[in-house]
């Protein structure tokens, strides 16, 4: 969603765990088109995580563990909606200065503009 959306800068970095969604050839494949650098935590090292972890956890007590979903399609568009239209736009983050991702994004791509 990233690539289709916006313009990611070269040698990005995607970090994940050791999911095979993201171990997969095929993801790698993919990731080595977009020209993104590929990046796994260690085995056993949740700290390697610890954001992502943040957000599932979030993700699942804001959401998903509120929601019965009748299939995985309407899982898959609620959990969408909610990142695109709440966690992303709406809701403010701590570790960002209690502003929002899009603000913080936004103040990023002014920055680079300005320079």
């Amino acid at each position: 969603m990233a690539a289709r959306n916006c313009t990611i800068a070269p040698d990005a970095i995607f970090h994940s765990d050791r999911g095979s969604n993201y171990t997969s050839a095929r993801f790698g494949k993919t990731l080595k088109t977009l020209t993104i650098q590929q990046s796994v935590g260690r085995t056993g090292i949740c700290y390697d995580n610890s954001m992502a972890e943040s957000f599932f956890a979030t993700l699942k007590n804001e959401l998903v563990h509120r929601t019965i979903y009748p299939t995985c399609q309407h899982a898959m568009a609620d959990i969408a909606h909610y990142i695109e239209l709440r966690y992303n736009s709406q809701r403010l983050h701590s570790g960002l200065d209690y502003k929002t991702p899009h603000e913080v994004h936004a103040e990023y791509l002014n920055r680079q503009l300005a320079a």
